[in-house]
């Protein structure tokens, strides 16, 4: 399905099958990109999470692109809660503080892409979801985090929604893909539009 070649500048596992379920040839390769500098410096400007999705991700499309005569894809992913900006967590404990916190409340997330070729953006895209979660018992978050072990930390909201994390929540509101990390759709169109993938 794809005529010219791909890269997928993430070390996101969920990113790629995305794009592999979509039925996308790519090539996987780590930006280098230094994504808690960038960080500290968009807080220091006061960028909302959503730019901070929108830079890391040009930041890393352009920094393989640099080097890469491939079409390359940059994505990335912020949690937004009360405002603010959320990182993830870096064990079982704190994922656990980290679901009570959104326990019963709404939190987005904003899921970012570019697409650059020869060292140049060529596309781009922001999608949100909003996401409620369930006021789900102390009972239920020991299970679950039993179930999820260490893949629940592989995400910024400690769920995966393609797995148990789906009963975390009561209502969700926004595109499937964008929540694993990829807006998908809007991605294909434009490969199609410029002749990356075959229409």
């Amino acid at each position: 399905m794809t005529n010219l070649p791909i890269v997928l500048a993430s070390k996101s596992r969920a990113r790629a099958a995305v794009l592999t379920g979509a039925g996308l040839t790519f090539e996987t390769l780590d930006s280098g990109v230094d994504e808690d500098l960038v960080k500290a410096h968009l807080l220091v400007e006061n960028a909302s999470p959503k730019t901070v999705a929108e830079v890391l991700a040009e930041k890393k499309a352009l920094a393989v692109s640099a080097t890469h005569p491939a079409w390359v894809i940059g994505a990335d992913q912020t949690l937004e809660f009360d405002g603010g900006l959320y990182d993830k967590v870096s064990d079982l404990a704190m994922a656990a503080d980290r679901l009570r916190l959104m326990r019963g409340r709404s939190h987005k997330l904003h899921s970012a892409v570019v697409l650059a070729h020869q060292g140049v953006t060529v596309w781009r895209d922001c999608v949100t979801a909003e996401l409620t979660m369930r006021p789900f018992s102390e009972t239920f978050l020991t299970r679950y985090l039993e179930m999820e072990g260490a893949a629940c930390l592989g995400s910024v909201g400690c769920y995966r929604l393609e797995g148990p994390g789906a009963q975390l929540f009561s209502r969700i509101d926004g595109d499937y893909f964008s929540i694993l990390g990829l807006p998908l759709l809007g991605l294909l169109e434009h490969l199609r539009t410029v002749g990356v993938v075959k229409r």
